[in-house]
């Protein structure tokens, strides 16, 4: 089975919800109690019951609104700063395939330090069950694709917004299609497509779209990760050349 990929061409929204509501009746997830907020986002945002939600921004542009629909998922990093983060606390509590590339939360993560799992997401996608004191998102629909079927989102999706396969074929569609809409949209790019397993397009500046990281703050987040996680490896180099300081005193 090959590395995988999502492509979410968010030019062919049109904010259906159909893979948030896809995503809930596959894996089992609860309906939320949620409050008119002023807009037809709903729920409000990603929890441990909403693993997908289509965020919605609004502007005025020459005095109309303008939508932007931006389908939130974990992005399944191609090197997860969640990952190396628990890694340092608890090994096995947040594994990657390596066949597919998933992210996927063991039951173990509620034995990690949640908020620096959290804080370590570039994207602040993991959410913290208070009851169960385990951390959860997004799968990959793992499941299903490990069965030769299409995460539920995908399958749904009634506009072609969302494609998913082997990750070449996949970033060869979204580099194709940036250049269909570059003439008209000047401003288009492909997300970070070189970090992460889910890659947007969008037709303006990221800003415009839901708080989407830049890669600065990918970067930064990855090497805050990588240091708590040699943290205790510096610890124990420290320890032995202190050990081997007071042998060579003996001597």
């Amino acid at each position: 089975m090959a590395d995988k990929s999502f492509f979410i061409d968010t030019s062919k929204c049109t904010a259906c919800r159909g893979c948030q509501i896809a995503c809930k009746q596959w894996n089992k997830l609860s309906t939320e109690k949620t409050v008119n907020g002023g807009s037809h986002q709903n729920p409000p945002d990603l929890s441990t019951n909403t693993y997908k939600l289509v965020r919605f921004s609004e502007e005025e542009v020459n005095g109309k609104p303008v939508w932007y629909f931006f389908a939130e998922q974990c992005r399944h990093c191609l090197e997860p700063p969640c990952k190396e983060t628990a890694d340092s606390m608890v090994k096995g509590a947040i594994i990657k395939d390596e066949a597919t590339g998933a992210v996927l939360f063991t039951e173990k993560t509620k034995k990690l330090k949640a908020q620096e799992v959290i804080t370590a997401c570039p994207y602040n996608i993991p959410r913290l069950d208070k009851s169960t004191k385990k951390l959860a998102k997004c799968t990959m629909c793992f499941d299903r694709v490990k069965n030769g079927l299409l995460p539920a989102c995908v399958k749904t999706c009634p506009s072609g917004t969302m494609s998913f396969g082997d990750r070449q074929e996949i970033l060869a569609k979204a580099r194709k299609r940036l250049d269909e809409v570059k003439g008209k949209y000047p401003k288009a790019d492909i997300l970070d497509a070189d970090d992460v397993r889910v890659i947007y397009l969008v037709l303006n500046d990221r800003q415009k779209y839901y708080k989407f990281a830049s890669k600065k703050e990918v970067g930064l987040s990855r090497q805050a990760a990588l240091k708590k996680l040699l943290k205790p490896l510096s610890q124990v180099t420290a320890a032995a050349a202190l050990v081997g300081g007071m042998i060579k005193k003996v001597d």
